[in-house]
């Protein structure tokens, strides 16, 4: 792929990378259409700094060739981990696709995640406890990893990630980085329904955050239904807001005062009567 590009190798890297896709794909569909990689193409070797004059030739080389090695029809699609794997070095690859090879699935999961390595309780995940989530994360995969290279991944994860450029990571960003899925709550029609309704959505957001099926909510548990639902009236939640609002959260739902949300005192603080 270097030489239809006219890349050298090692000049591709994932920051770059990223922010080309973001463009492309700002909806976070995690595929381009082959009209789309035209403009793919053309933005990268922009920014590799490729003389125009060459460009429009390399582009249609690079995509022939792109095309042909992933077996992907005309029309079809092309999706960011074969694009990249196609275009990155390993490291860099490693470092953009590990969110799909273990995604989350619910935000009590996404919590655990944070509450681990935001060690200092900041509300942010700093270079050092960035530094401790990809050694976990390496050893993960089985793959030991030097410290300066810890150092180096962890400073791209940050050129990538940190949408703010404050050095650090907030939920938001470790939620892009983790690929978090859809928020659970959105499924419901919180508003606009009858009691039996009500009641029946209940069981399934209950049953969906108690993780550990013991009947009550709490630690991650508790986090991340306040994430959720923090989440349905603002799109941005710091971690320090997040905390706030499971104080609140616990100081009227918490009846018993023992640090955990039972079914019931839940039902009770949203108006519900629930079965024994």
């Amino acid at each position: 792929m270097d030489s239809a590009s006219g890349a050298a190798p090692g000049t591709w890297d994932a920051a770059g990378f990223w922010q080309v896709w973001q463009l492309l794909d700002p909806e976070e569909r995690g595929y381009l259409e082959e009209k789309e990689l035209d403009a793919f193409f053309q933005q990268m070797l922009t920014k590799l700094g490729t003389d125009e004059a060459v460009i429009h030739e390399n582009v249609r080389k690079a995509k022939q060739q792109l095309m042909a090695a992933h077996g992907v029809p005309g029309g079809g699609r092309i999706r960011m981990e074969q694009l990249a794997s196609a275009l990155l070095p390993e490291d860099e690859n490693f470092l953009l696709l590990f969110r799909w090879e273990s995604p989350l699935d619910s935000s009590v999961e996404f919590m655990q995640v944070w509450r681990r390595y935001d060690a200092d309780s900041s509300g942010f995940i700093l270079a050092a406890e960035l530094r401790n989530f990809l050694r976990d994360l390496f050893l993960h995969q089985k793959r030991g990893v030097p410290e300066a290279k810890l150092e180096e991944y962890a400073g791209a994860l940050m050129k990538i990630f940190d949408k703010n450029k404050d050095g650090q990571l907030d939920l938001n960003d470790l939620a892009r980085i983790l690929a978090l899925q859809e928020n659970f709550l959105l499924q419901f029609k919180m508003d606009a329904c009858s009691t039996e309704e009500r009641r029946r959505d209940f069981e399934k957001i209950f049953a969906h955050y108690d993780v550990s099926k013991t009947g009550v909510l709490e630690g991650a548990e508790v986090d991340g239904f306040v994430k959720d639902m923090m989440e349905l009236v603002q799109p941005s939640v710091r971690g320090a807001d997040l905390d706030k609002f499971r104080e609140i959260l616990l100081r009227h739902c918490d009846v018993n005062q023992d640090g955990k949300i039972q079914k019931s005192e839940l039902a009770l603080c949203l108006g519900l009567k629930i079965s024994p």
